[in-house]
């Protein structure tokens, strides 16, 4: 049995599995209704999805959708909800993805989503986001049987059609 430490933060096994923490290739979100993360290895059993300032042209809240193939994001079945923490505490349930109860296009949200592999093909969502333009935070919740292994991400809105105008995404996997 061979082990390689090789500096990267990462060590490789003899099957050829990385172990660690690998960095996707940020994105900025300045255009486009969606921004997708495709090819994560099959073997991942962690995602984090990073928003830093990421805004939309309009009042759809943004959403993210997980896939299993390159093309193929599974758009029904999610058991999640959100709650918008402010002054009214407004909450939303999301059966098209994981929702972000955050439906102003002057948003510009920053903060993190943590995808866990429950068991199969069954995944697990928490997180938090905040604004900048606003006393309001965001949390996000649920979970999703997949057809298939996990392999790809994508970042949207509920109606598919509000633009991305500001900010970066960028993901994590383990």
């Amino acid at each position: 049995m061979s082990t390689v430490i090789d500096g990267s933060n990462s060590v490789t096994i003899n099957s050829g599995a990385v172990l660690g923490i690998t960095s996707g290739t940020a994105v900025a979100s300045t255009s486009g209704t969606s921004i997708d993360f495709t090819s994560i290895p099959s073997w991942v059993k962690r995602i984090t999805v990073m928003f830093v300032g990421v805004s939309t042209s309009g009042t759809s809240n943004p959403q993210i959708q997980l896939g299993t193939g390159s093309t193929t994001y599974t758009t029904t079945g999610y058991g999640s909800v959100s709650v918008a923490l402010s002054s009214t505490n407004v909450n939303a349930s999301f059966s098209t993805g994981f929702g972000i109860k955050s439906a102003l296009a002057a948003y510009q949200l920053s903060g993190a989503v943590v995808f866990n592999l429950q068991t199969g093909t069954t995944w697990v969502a928490q997180g938090m986001l905040n604004t900048s333009t606003a006393a309001e935070a965001f949390t996000v919740s649920g979970s999703i049987a997949l057809a298939a292994a996990l392999t790809a991400v994508r970042i949207t809105t509920v109606n598919g059609t509000d633009t991305f105008d500001a900010g970066s995404i960028n993901i994590l996997y383990e």
